[in-house]
C-alpha cells in the first residue's frame, strides 16, 4: 500500500486501532519464555470523560507499554474502571430528580438498579475516549472495581484485616460532608484559605461576679457543645482557676476549667474552648479528661435538638443569631478579621464538619510501618526521587483511616447484626444462618458502604485473580511501575502499598513515575469555573492523536507541571508532516526499484555517518527510556529525524538517488539506508506516535503485519563510525558556513561560486578534498578547491572558520561590486538617521523622566541594534573597497 499524498490522522487512526484490536496485538498471556512487564492503568471513574490529566497519565503508561512490547517483554497493561462511589450516587440521585424520582422513597435496592444501569450505558465513554488516543492496553482483560472478582477480593480483605484486629468500629472524631452526608477520609478533604473572623467571647466565672475568662473562636456556634475550657498547666495567668466552673453563654450548662499541655499560651488569650464532639484536638483532650462529647448538628449542618432556640437553624444561620445574641448580652469582646484553612469536600467543595460518628476503621499503625519501610529500604522508588520525601511525610503521621461511607453505591460492609439480641458477625458469603450468641435466624447487614479508595488500594492484585494463586497473579505480580500525578500519592500510592504488602507479602509496583499537572498557557490549572479546559478529543479531532501525544511528552519532566500551547500542537502535527513526506519521498524512489544488500565499498562517508548516529541514537533513547526520561527521549528522537535526517542526510543523498541510471550501486546504497535508518528511527518514535508510524513502517515493510511487535533497536557497537561522523560533521559546518554567508550578504544559492578551503593540517585537507561531493552541492559551489595556503585566492575574499580550515569564497562571484556597493551606501545613509534619531531621543532628559520605562528600554535597544547593523555595514563597505 502506497501512502497517501498528505497525511490525514482522521483516515489512519480509526482504521489501525480496529486492525490492532482484532489482531490481538495489546492482549497479554501467561508465557514462562519471556519476561513479564506489567502497568495497571489507574482506573478512571465511570462518571468521567476525558480530561488533559487523563491524556497525559495514559500517554505515559502507553508509550512504557509500547516499548516493552517492542523489547521482547510479554508486555501487559491491565484497565478497568472505578465505580467512583459518591460521584455516580450524585450523578444518578440527579438523574433521578429531573425524573421526579427521590431515593428515598424508591429504597435502596431500586436505587442500586438504577446505578448499575447507569453504568452500563454511561460507565464505559472514557474507555472509547481512551482508546481515540491509542491507548493499547489489553482490553480483554478490562476490569471494574465493582465485578464479581473484585468484589469477593475487597470483601476478603475486609474480613481478614476484621480478624486481625486491624479493622474496628467505634465512636471517633471524623469528617462530615452535611451535602453529601457522608463521612470522607482525611485525603478527601482540602484545605482552602477562607477569610473568616475571630470572635472573642467572654465566659463567666461561676460565684465571681464580674469576672470572665475570655475565649477566641472561628466557630462560635460549636459553643453549644462546649464541655470545658483548657488552660497550659504552666501559665501562671490562670492557674487559680483551674477547676473552677464556668457559666456557658447561651445555655444553662457549667463547664470546668481544666489544665492541657494541649493549650498553646502564647497563642490567643490562652484559654481555649472544647468541644469533643467538633475538633480532632477537642476529643483527643476530652477523652483524656473523661469530658462529654455533645453533638450539636445533624447529618444535614442544621442545628439539632439539643441547641435549644436555635434547633433547626442552618450552622451559619444559627452562627449569626448567636453571635447578635452574644452581642446583646454583653459577653462579645471584640471580632478580629483573620484568614485561616478550612477544610472543604474534595468533590463538592462544601465545608467539612469534624463530628464524632460510629464509624468503621482501619489501625494503620503496622500497616503505615511496613509501608514506611518499603520506601526507605527502596523497594518501592519514586521518580523523581524527591517525591520519596512526601511519601514519607503522609506515613510518618498517617492516622487511623475512616472507611465506612454513608451511602448507597459501592462495596457494603460484610457486618450483619442479629435482629433479635443485636449480636454482630462480620464473615464471608453473606449473612450467618444462625446467631452465635442467640440462635436467632434473622439478621440485618450494616448500612454502610466501604470508603471508594478501600477497593481501589487493591487494584494490582486483585485485577491478576487475588485471593486466588492465579497463574495470572504469579507470573504478572508484582507489577513494574506506577504511573499517576503528585496529587494522589497519598489518596492511592501510599494505601496500595501498604495493602499489598499485608496481604500479598509484596509491593505492589517497584516504581512510580510521578508526572505533574497540565496547566493553560497562562500556567492556571485547567476548571470548569475557570473556563480554561481544553478537550484533549477537540485536539485530537483537528490534529490527530499522536500530534497530542508528542506536545504533551515534548519538553516533559518527571514530576513537573507543564503548560498546553495551541502552537506546540501544531508544530507536532508539522513535525508528523515532514516525517510522512520524508518517508513518501523514500518510498516514491523506492518505486520499482529492487534493493538488495550492497557491498561495503558502495556506502559512502554519509551512509556510514549517519548508521552511526541512528545507532548511538538508539543507545541514548533505550537508555533514557529505561530511565523513565521520556521527554528526554523523544526530544532526541524528533532532532534525529528532522534535522540529521530529513534536513542534511536526505539532502546529502539525492543527487546520488536521481543518478541511479550512471551509478546504480551508489543509488542502491543510498536507497538502502535511506530505508534502514527510517525503520529505525520509526520504531523509536512509535511509542509516542503510534499512528502514523505504524502506516509508514507496514506501508515501506509490506511482509511485516505492525510495527508493534517488529522489535525494538538494538546499539551494535560494530555500527559506531567515529571516522564517517567527523567528516560528516566537518562537511555539515561548512555547509553552515557556506549557507549563513549566503543569507548575511542575500545572495540566492542560484548564484554558484568558487569554494576555497585552506587547511594546514594535512589529514583535514585530505579529508575535505576527498569529499567534496558532500558538501559542494550543498553549498552551491561552482568548484572547490582545498589548499595548504591562500595563495592564489582573490583578496576580496570573504571567509568564515570551520575547525582547523577555512573557508574563502571570492566577493565578486556573489555579488555585483558596483550595485552591493550603491546598496550598502544606501543602507549607510539610513542607519545614521536611525542613530541621530535614537541618539537625540535617549539625550532627551524630559524622554528619560516622562516616558514608561518600556519604551524607554525599547529605544535602547534599538540603538543597540541599529549600532551593530552600521558597524557590518562598515565592514562590508571597507571590504568591498579594499
Amino acid at each position: 500500500m502506497k501512502l497517501a499524498k498528505t497525511y490525514d490522522p482522521k483516515e489512519i487512526e480509526d482504521r489501525l486501532y480496529k486492525k490492532w484490536e482484532e489482531n490481538g496485538y495489546f492482549h497479554a498471556e501467561v508465557d514462562k519464555r519471556k519476561k513479564p512487564f506489567t502497568i495497571v492503568m489507574p482506573p478512571p471513574n465511570i462518571t468521567g470523560k476525558l480530561h488533559m490529566g487523563h491524556a497525559l497519565d495514559n500517554t505515559m503508561q502507553d508509550i512504557l507499554i509500547r516499548f516493552k512490547r517492542m523489547q521482547g517483554y510479554e508486555a501487559l497493561w491491565q484497565p478497568g474502571t472505578d465505580h467512583a462511589a459518591i460521584a455516580t450516587e450524585v450523578k444518578v440521585t440527579n438523574a433521578l430528580k429531573e425524573k421526579g424520582i427521590d431515593k428515598a422513597e424508591i429504597g435502596r435496592e431500586a436505587f442500586l438498579d438504577y446505578c448499575w444501569k447507569w453504568r452500563e450505558e454511561y460507565g464505559r465513554t472514557i474507555i472509547g475516549q481512551l482508546k481515540k488516543l491509542g491507548s493499547s492496553a489489553d482490553w480483554e482483560r478490562e476490569r471494574f472495581t465493582m465485578d464479581e472478582g473484585c468484589s469477593r477480593a475487597v470483601e476478603e480483605v475486609f474480613v481478614r484485616l476484621y480478624e486481625k484486629g486491624y479493622i474496628y468500629k467505634g465512636s471517633r472524631i471524623i469528617n462530615w460532608c452535611p451535602k453529601c452526608q457522608t463521612s470522607l477520609s482525611d485525603a478527601e478533604v482540602e484545605h482552602v484559605d477562607q477569610d473568616g473572623f475571630f470572635w472573642h467571647i467572654n465566659y463567666p466565672v461561676k460565684g465571681e461576679k464580674g469576672r470572665f475568662v475570655e475565649i477566641a473562636t472561628t466557630r462560635p456556634e460549636t459553643l453549644l457543645g462546649d464541655t470545658a475550657v483548657a488552660v497550659n498547666p504552666d501559665d501562671k495567668r490562670y492557674k487559680d482557676i483551674v477547676g473552677k466552673t464556668l457559666l456557658l453563654p447561651l445555655t444553662d450548662r457549667e463547664i470546668p476549667v481544666i489544665a492541657d499541655s494541649y493549650v498553646d499560651k502564647e497563642f490567643g488569650t490562652g484559654c481555649v474552648k472544647i468541644t469533643p464532639a467538633h475538633d480532632p484536638n477537642d476529643f483527643e483532650v476530652g477523652k483524656r479528661h473523661d469530658l462529654e462529647e455533645i453533638n450539636i448538628l445533624n447529618d444535614d449542618g442544621t442545628m439539632n435538638d439539643k441547641c435549644g432556640k436555635y434547633a433547626g437553624m442552618d450552622r451559619y444561620e444559627a452562627r449569626k443569631a448567636m453571635v447578635d445574641d452574644l452581642d446583646r448580652l454583653g459577653l462579645l469582646v471584640k471580632v478580629v478579621p483573620h484568614t485561616h484553612a478550612v477544610g472543604t469536600h474534595d468533590r463538592c467543595h462544601t465545608t467539612v464538619e469534624p463530628m464524632v460518628k460510629p464509624q468503621w476503621f482501619v489501625r494503620m499503625k503496622e500497616m503505615g510501618e511496613a509501608a514506611l519501610r518499603a520506601g526507605q529500604e527502596g523497594e518501592v522508588s519514586f521518580v523523581p526521587d524527591n517525591y520519596i520525601k512526601t511519601y514519607e511525610h503522609w506515613l510518618s503521621g498517617i492516622r487511623d483511616w475512616c472507611i465506612s461511607r454513608q451511602l448507597w453505591w459501592g462495596h457494603r460492609i460484610p457486618a450483619y447484626y442479629c435482629d433479635d439480641c443485636g449480636e454482630m458477625v462480620v464473615q464471608r458469603g453473606g449473612a450467618p444462618e444462625v446467631c452465635p450468641k442467640c440462635g436467632g435466624k434473622h439478621f440485618t447487614q450494616d448500612p454502610d458502604t466501604l470508603d471508594t479508595w478501600f477497593s481501589s488500594a487493591l487494584w494490582p492484585f486483585e485485577t491478576l485473580g487475588w485471593p486466588d494463586e492465579t497463574e495470572d497473579y504469579k507470573y504478572f505480580y508484582p507489577t513494574d511501575v506506577l504511573v499517576t500525578g503528585y496529587d494522589i500519592i497519598f489518596f492511592w500510592v501510599i494505601r496500595m502499598v501498604f495493602s499489598a504488602i499485608e496481604q500479598t507479602g509484596k509491593v505492589p509496583f517497584h516504581h512510580v513515575l510521578i508526572h505533574g499537572l497540565v496547566r493553560d498557557d497562562k500556567g492556571r490549572k485547567m476548571s470548569k469555573s475557570l473556563g480554561n479546559g481544553i478537550d484533549p478529543l477537540e485536539v485530537i479531532d483537528k490534529y490527530g492523536a499522536d500530534a497530542l501525544r508528542l506536545t504533551l511528552m515534548t519538553g516533559n519532566a518527571p514530576g513537573n507541571d507543564m503548560r498546553f500551547y495551541w502552537e506546540r500542537v501544531q508544530n507536532s502535527r508539522n513535525f508528523a508532516n515532514k516525517v510522512w513526506n520524508a518517508s513518501r519521498f523514500i518510498q516514491m524512489n523506492l518505486d520499482g526499484c529492487s534493493l538488495y544488500d550492497p557491498k561495503p565499498e558502495d556506502f559512502r562517508t554519509e551512509d556510514r555517518a549517519i548508521v552511526s548516529l541512528v545507532n548511538t541514537l538508539v543507545k541514548d533513547v533505550t537508555d533514557n527510556m529505561e530511565k523513565y526520561e521520556l521527554g528526554v527521549a523523544v526530544g532526541k528522537v524528533y532532532d534525529f529525524i528532522w534535522d540529521e535526517f530529513c534536513d542534511w542526510y536526505i539532502e546529502m543523498v539525492k543527487p546520488r538517488i536521481y543518478a541511479k541510471d550512471t551509478d546504480p550501486a551508489s543509488a542502491n546504497a543510498a536507497l538502502f539506508t535511506l530505508k534502514n535508518v527510517l525503520s529505525i528511527a520509526l520504531k523509536l518514535l512509535h511509542p509516542y506516535m503510534p499512528f502514523i508510524t505504524e502506516e509508514i513502517f507496514t506501508s515501506m515493510n509490506p511482509q511485516i503485519d505492525t510495527i508493534m511487535t517488529s522489535g525494538w533497536p538494538v546499539y551494535e557497537e560494530d555500527a559506531y563510525d567515529a571516522e564517517a561522523e567527523e567528516i560528516y560533521g566537518r562537511a555539515k559546518e561548512i555547509v553552515k558556513g557556506m549557507r549563513a554567508l549566503r543569507k548575511d550578504m542575500n545572495v540566492p544559492n542560484s548564484k554558484k561560486a568558487s569554494l576555497f578551503i585552506v587547511s594546514t593540517n594535512k589529514k583535514v585537507a585530505s579529508v575535505l578534498s576527498e569529499n567534496k561531493d558532500l558538501y559542494a552541492g550543498l553549498c552551491a559551489a561552482a568548484d572547490v578547491t582545498v589548499k595548504a595556503d591562500n595563495k592564489g585566492i582573490d583578496e576580496k575574499s570573504v571567509s568564515f572558520v570551520i575547525a582547523d580550515a577555512t573557508c574563502f569564497v571570492p566577493l565578486n562571484e556573489l555579488v555585483d561590486m558596483d550595485k552591493e556597493r550603491e546598496r550598502l551606501l544606501k543602507e549607510e545613509k539610513r542607519l545614521s538617521g536611525e542613530l541621530k534619531r535614537s541618539e537625540s531621543m535617549l539625550g532627551n532628559k524630559r524622554f528619560l523622566e516622562k516616558a514608561p520605562a518600556e519604551k524607554v528600554a525599547e529605544e535602547k535597544d534599538k540603538l543597540a541594534r541599529y549600532t551593530q547593523m552600521m558597524e557590518d555595514v562598515r565592514k562590508r563597505l571597507s571590504e568591498l573597497m579594499a
